[in-house]
This record gives structure tokens, sequence and C-alpha cells, in this order.
């Protein structure tokens, strides 16, 4: 039996916790286990991006930065992290003078592996951050965001992967951020991909619909390189499937991944008493039901949760299957956007509006004409005509990549800092300023 060995890539430090207990994870708490997760022998270890950074400043009194130092320190196998491409960690585009400048501190303070993504699956959007992450030295990962739709395809993810590897990226991860992937459309997504370009495969889910693990399984049958997993106190969920299971279920076959299950167990005991103490310091949620109709509406349900109290807050809890219908009909107009941040949250917000109005696009937020205008970049399919005719009447339109219009900000950043009383911030600060202006500003008047 040839040896065909599954990698994993571990994500309890990062996704793990952001999906479960809303990134609240302390360094202190990741420091204990730190080197027994350095020895499991996991491909990378998700540690930092995402929603990391804004929590560090914003609720846990921690510099990233700082965080991401410790994390090096402690960490031979390479550090991963979630970059939204153009966006950074942000929710709007920057220059390109910010997002060069941030990846390159990234990679110097340690992180090794740059899974790059935008939320429009929009190229252009990506290609600063990706020549900066390999100008670093980093092993770069472009990403294909899943979604369903009339318009997406299996063959568009896989020409799509193909713009990709002639990017350069060094991987290719399919994000399926809300557990849309079916296992036997994953199989068949995986052979094609794996036929049409030569770069490793990684296979990202969440378990919200309750796939997970089935879809897992299918994609490594069809020959996925690398799974994206949770020690078990942080799997399953709105999470990822769980780090353990798939290793037991791989044992002994050709797919063996070679890692010591029994080793994680004292990790995972670990983990699980930070899991409570985070839940009962932070007064969080402690159980996330399997969400079917994530297929049909796309938002995962701690989203769809948020916008029924919306509903309920204005005495119209009963529109809340209007709400629900009118979710797919807003992304289509749209030209079905896959519904990641912020685009997810632009649509729910305008689905509620259109809903509590009781007529459509009568309220409309700056953020969504934004995404219809093309400020977040090119949506998947043109924007229905009444869009463009109605709600975007005197607009300007962008065609090009948007941040071509945005002129250099660091400088303009590092003045500003020095006019609020900052004036020798270092690079480092710069950025977390640029990132998260006001809530960088109060960090910094506790911590500098």
């Amino acid at each position: 039996m040839a040896k065909r060995p599954v990698k994993i890539t571990e994500t309890v430090l990062r996704d793990g916790q952001q999906s479960l207990t809303a990134t609240r994870m302390r360094i202190e708490d990741m420091i204990p286990q730190l080197e027994a997760l350095d020895k499991a022998g996991y491909n990378a270890i998700e540690a930092w991006g995402g929603a990391t950074f804004d929590t560090c400043l914003r609720f846990l009194g921690e510099d990233p930065w700082e965080r991401l130092d410790t994390l090096k320190k402690h960490l031979n196998t390479p550090i991963q992290m979630l970059l939204r491409g153009q966006n950074l960690l942000g929710y709007n585009p920057y220059a390109d003078d910010v997002v060069k400048a941030f990846v390159k501190k990234a990679v110097e303070h340690g992180v090794k592996v740059l899974r790059i993504f935008d939320a429009l699956n929009d190229t252009r959007n990506l290609k600063v951050a990706i020549e900066a992450g390999i100008e670093a030295g980093a092993h770069v990962q472009g990403t294909l965001v899943y979604t369903i739709s009339q318009y997406h395809s299996n063959d568009l993810f896989v020409e799509l992967a193909k713009e990709l590897e002639a990017m350069h990226v060094h991987s290719i991860c399919i994000k399926d951020m809300s557990g849309l992937l079916k296992p036997f459309v994953a199989e068949d997504l995986v052979k094609k991909l794996k036929a049409a370009v030569k770069v490793p495969i990684e296979l990202h889910t969440h378990y919200t619909s309750g796939f997970g693990s089935m879809t897992y399984l299918k994609a490594i049958e069809a020959g996925v390189d690398i799974i994206d997993c949770a020690l078990s106190p942080f799997a399953l969920g709105t999470s990822q499937p769980c780090t353990e299971t798939m290793i037991a279920t791989l044992e002994g076959t050709e797919y063996d991944t070679g890692i010591d299950r029994k080793a994680l167990s004292e990790i995972a005991k670990h983990f699980s008493v930070v899991k409570q103490k985070v839940l009962n310091e932070f007064k969080l949620k402690n159980h996330f039901d399997v969400d079917p109709n994530v297929l049909d509406f796309q938002i995962p349900g701690g989203m769809l949760s948020n916008l029924a109290n919306q509903l309920k807050e204005q005495g119209m809890e009963d529109k809340y299957q209007e709400l629900l219908d009118e979710m797919p009909r807003v992304r289509a107009d749209l030209g079905y956007p896959p519904l990641v941040t912020p685009s997810s949250q632009i649509v729910g917000t305008m689905a509620t509006f259109n809903v509590m109005m009781g007529k459509r696009y009568a309220m409309v937020p700056r953020e969504f004409k934004d995404l219809a205008r093309g400020k977040y970049g090119r949506t998947p399919a043109p924007i229905s005509d009444m869009l463009r005719e109605e709600v975007l009447k005197g607009e300007t339109i962008i065609t090009g990549r948007p941040a071509d219009d945005i002129a250099p900000q660091m400088e303009l950043l590092k003045k500003e800092l020095a006019e609020k009383g900052y004036p020798n911030a270092s690079q480092e600060d710069v950025l977390s300023y640029a990132l998260f202006p006001e809530v960088a500003l109060e960090f910094f008047k506790a911590h500098r």
C-alpha cells in the first residue's frame, strides 16, 4: 500500500478558539502547552490573524505583536496566520504601502505561513499581499473562498486555482467558512484541483452544517494534502473537525498522519480547562447546534441569532422568516458574493433593513453601496439592473483594482500618531493604529 500521509494544521490557537469562544483566549493560557504542541508533528499551527489582532487590543489588553513574539519563542512548527488580502485584518482596503509593511512585519515577528484570501475571490486584491509574502520569505497560501450559488461551480474554482498558481503561491486552500462543502462535491473539487495545479491542496471547513468529517474523508480519498483540525475541546459546533478523531480515523491506513493521538491527551485536558475559564469570564454561549439552515442562507448561526435579536428589539420577531427569505435575494442582487467578513455582515444588515422598512432598499447603508459599486472588488457575477439603476444612482462605479485609488498611507499615519502624542511610535504601533485607530489609541493610553 503506497503511503499518502495526510498533514494536519492545528487551529486551536486561532480559528478553533475564535469560533467557539469569540477569540478570547489569552497568551498566558497558551504558553503552558506550546512546546507540547510543537512536538506533535503538525504541518503548521494557526495562531495569528483573523480576529485575534482586534481582540488582543480591544478585549485582552495584549499587544498582538508581542503575542506573536512569544509564540515564535516557543514554536519551531510553522506559525500560520489568516490575512484578508488588501483588507489585512480590518474591514476596508488599505494602501499598498500599508499592506507591504504589515506583511513584512508579520513575517519578521514569526509568521511562516500566510493564508491570504479575498472575500470576493478577486485576485487583484491578493496580488500585493502575495508578492510581499513571497519577498519576505514566507510560505504563501492562496485561497479559494468556497460558496454555492447558481453562478458558482467546481470548474469556476479550478480556474481560480490556476490563477493563484500563476501568481506563484506555494499552496492553495479551499476555505469553506460556513460548512457548505458537501462530501461528494469535495471529492470532485479536489480531484479536479489535483489534476489542474501542481501545488499542495489544503482543506478548511467548519462543522456548522454537520458535514465536516465526512467532507474531509472524501477529500482525503480524492488526494487532498492537508486538513485543518481543532483539538477536541475547541472542535465541532461552528469550529473545525476534531484533530484526535481525524488522526484515529486515518491510523493504519495509507493516509496515516504519523501523529501520536495519545500524546495530545494532556494538551486537550489543558485546553478544556482554558475553554471553561474563558466561557465563564466573558459569559459566552457554551453550545452551538448543528445548523442545516446555513446551506440555504449561508450565514452562520451566530450571525442569524444577532439578526433575529435586532428584529426582536424592534418588536418585529414575527418577521424572522421574511428575513431568511430576503437574504438570498439581497445576495443575488449583489452578484452572489461569498458570505465572509465583511460581505456577510453587509448582506445581513441590508436584508434586515429591507424587512424592517417593509420596502426593499428604502434605507441603504454606505457599506452596501460601496460593495455594490466595487469598492471591495469585483463581485463574482454582475449586480442586478435594479441596484445599478436605483440604489447606485449618482455613485461612482469602481471597475479597476480598488487599492489603485488609495494614496500611500504610512507617512500620514505616523504623522497622525505624532499629533496624538506618540511621536516615536514603532512601525508595529503605526500598523496597529492603521487597522483599528480608536481601539489602538485606547490600548496605547493604557500600555504606552
